[in-house]
């Protein structure tokens, strides 16, 4: 997912997002232990779109009062 398609989520939703991703590369990793998986581009992907949501939430909270949306 894209920055400026996170942007436009709001907060709440984008809480939601992380659980969903947290979930899934808990599968992900469980499946690759065992060796039923070799997805690494699904699971570096997914580490990405975690990495850009936990950075928008915090410019989110870093912003000034006035320019929250």
């Amino acid at each position: 997912m894209k920055s400026q398609k996170i942007r436009d989520v709001d907060s709440h939703e984008l809480g939601v997002q992380l659980k969903d991703i947290d979930e899934q590369l808990f599968r992900l990793r469980l499946q690759m232990s065992m060796g039923q998986m070799d997805g690494l581009k699904k699971i570096r992907a997914m580490k990405k779109t975690r990495a850009r949501i936990h950075t928008i939430l915090k410019e989110r909270e870093m912003a000034p009062a006035g320019e929250k949306k």
